[in-house]
């Protein structure tokens, strides 16, 4: 068992996750999650991961890889005390890797607004299903209906659609002939293990999204990117200098810096915007960067709560939904590239 304080904090961590995050997601996840807030047993065994591996969708996930299986609390509580020093070993050796391709339908207005050819680098890319923004279909339901946009080659198989909260977006798509992607694991869109760890971090009762995930590796699969396994704060440079000569840079940081600490994940944000261009999804607040552009949105009472900022350069350009299911612009100043219209249906 944890010490009383671990277990004090898991069991805070826990309630908060069962009444704020998970409800509207997974209200399995939810029950799992205020059964551990409420049962200083299980809650005893969590507090032996460390803090930055004992997150609810990582425990959860990986209870559900040992053999959990989809049950109720008191049968998941069961089974974990059975399981214990196997859970927070897995624990201990991984990490949330949630590569949700559905971002690239909030990160494409951004990069449809920099000029290419793209040479893209992700960090945080587990296997890389945000470095193909090029290769899936988007439909995004706006004021004026739903906007069409596909690969140049057609209709893609992974099919990313969208809110936009406002006129609709005339947008193309980015002309990317580099992608490259950083991670501390990264995972192998090739390989049977590493594609059940990925959907397996689906969260039960999000319909959906593990086919979506599947098709995204598929894609992956087809043509791999280059993935290098190392801290963002140090590798990118060296990275970087493998981009083709010709192509504009642009690193991007869809969702990952909150699982960065602070000192770092600013590193990576300077770093970045020394390269080239940088695009990042993430909380607002999270790096100075973001958080200064961000003000006088939040001020006057425009951002909605809980959105993430979609950024270049640190300019804030939307509010968007962490995963990527809403975009809303912020403002009047979006410099869109030039392209054709977007079809409409």
């Amino acid at each position: 068992m944890g010490r009383m304080s671990d277990i004090a904090a898991v069991q805070e961590r826990y309630a908060r996750f069962a009444r704020v995050e998970a409800p509207h997601r997974s209200p399995l996840y939810a029950r799992w999650a205020a059964g551990v807030a409420g049962d200083p047993r299980s809650a005893g065994i969590l507090a032996r991961i460390p803090p930055e591996h004992r997150q609810p969708p990582l425990v959860f996930a990986v209870t559900r890889m040992l053999g959990s299986g989809l049950v109720a609390y008191p049968a998941w509580a069961a089974w974990l005390d059975a399981h214990a020093d196997a859970v927070v070993a897995e624990c201990r050796a991984r990490g949330v890797q949630t590569n949700e391709p559905l971002r690239c339908a909030a990160m494409l207005p951004a990069l449809a607004a920099i000029p290419g050819p793209l040479a893209v680098i992700e960090v945080g890319a587990s296997a890389g299903l945000c470095l193909y923004p090029d290769r899936y279909s988007y439909r995004y339901r706006s004021d004026d209906g739903v906007v069409a946009i596909d690969p140049v080659d057609g209709p893609s198989r992974v099919v990313l659609a969208a809110q936009w909260r406002g006129p609709a977006p005339r947008l193309r798509m980015p002309d990317i002939i580099w992608r490259a992607g950083i991670d501390l694991q990264p995972r192998d869109a090739r390989e049977a293990a590493d594609r059940a760890w990925l959907t397996g971090l689906v969260w039960p009762g999000e319909d959906g999204r593990a086919a979506r995930v599947e098709a995204a590796l598929d894609v992956a699969a087809a043509d791999p990117p280059l993935l290098v396994a190392g801290d963002a704060a140090t590798a990118l440079p060296e990275l970087a200098a493998r981009a083709p000569r010709g192509a504009t840079l642009v690193v991007t940081t869809p969702g990952v810096l909150a699982h960065v600490p602070r000192a770092r994940r600013e590193r990576i944000a300077a770093t970045a915007r020394g390269l080239g261009r940088w695009v990042t999804l993430d909380a607002p607040g999270l790096h100075a960067a973001v958080a200064g552009a961000w003000a006088p949105q939040a001020a006057a009472g425009e951002w909605p709560n809980g959105a993430f900022a979609l950024a270049i350069d640190g300019r804030v350009m939307a509010a968007v939904d962490p995963l990527g299911a809403i975009v809303r612009p912020i403002g009047a100043d979006w410099e869109w590239h030039p392209g054709s219209a977007p079809s409409r249906q």
